[in-house]
């Protein structure tokens, strides 16, 4: 077999997106696994088709042009949804092109967490996002900072996932949402 860049990209074992303004325009075979999809649900689509709300992907993308350091990277654990309507657990990690115009081109790669990290109930977005900064360790004022909300804000939201998951503090809160 001849070893070339395409052979790389598509059986690279991680999932891969090469993106234009939110859109995909390449992506390799642990994608289309990843997210149950075929190439043409996915090749030329929104990233959108991948949250698990509208709200989500814009929220995500505002925090990516908010947060990109000053060499156009950006890295997070997110609950994403494949095609048939699951959702999952998985770190995403990428790289703006031009990080003056973050979403103009990137390179994103996207790893699959559920074997380790299984959503086990139902979530809101916001809880969902908040849960993901938690198990990243970030603390109520950081979280507030990231989201633009208050950190009051955040610990209601922490209390209303201690409840979902039966956790009374925030080191088993983390540890029930990382499967445990």
């Amino acid at each position: 077999m001849d070893l070339d860049y395409r052979t790389a990209f598509d059986l690279a074992p991680i999932g891969m997106i090469l993106s234009r303004h939110r859109l995909v325009v390449d992506c390799n075979q642990r994608v289309l696994e990843m997210f149950r999809a075929q190439a043409d649900q996915l090749i030329g689509q929104s990233f959108e088709a991948m949250y698990p709300s509208a709200d989500e992907y814009e929220r995500t993308g505002a925090r990516i042009v908010a947060s990109l350091d000053a060499t156009g990277f950006y890295a997070d654990d997110r609950v994403m949804k494949r095609i048939d309507g699951e959702l999952f657990w998985c770190h995403v990690s990428g790289r703006a092109l031009d990080a003056n115009d973050p979403h103009a081109a990137g390179i994103w790669t996207f790893e699959d967490l559920s074997a380790r990290r299984v959503l086990k109930v139902d979530f809101t977005p916001r809880e969902r996002e908040i849960a993901a900064l938690l198990i990243d360790g970030a603390t109520s004022k950081q979280i507030g900072k990231r989201l633009a909300i208050s950190p009051r804000t955040v610990d209601v939201y922490r209390a209303r996932l201690m409840r979902k998951v039966g956790a009374s503090t925030t080191p088993e809160l983390v540890h029930r949402l990382l499967g445990g």
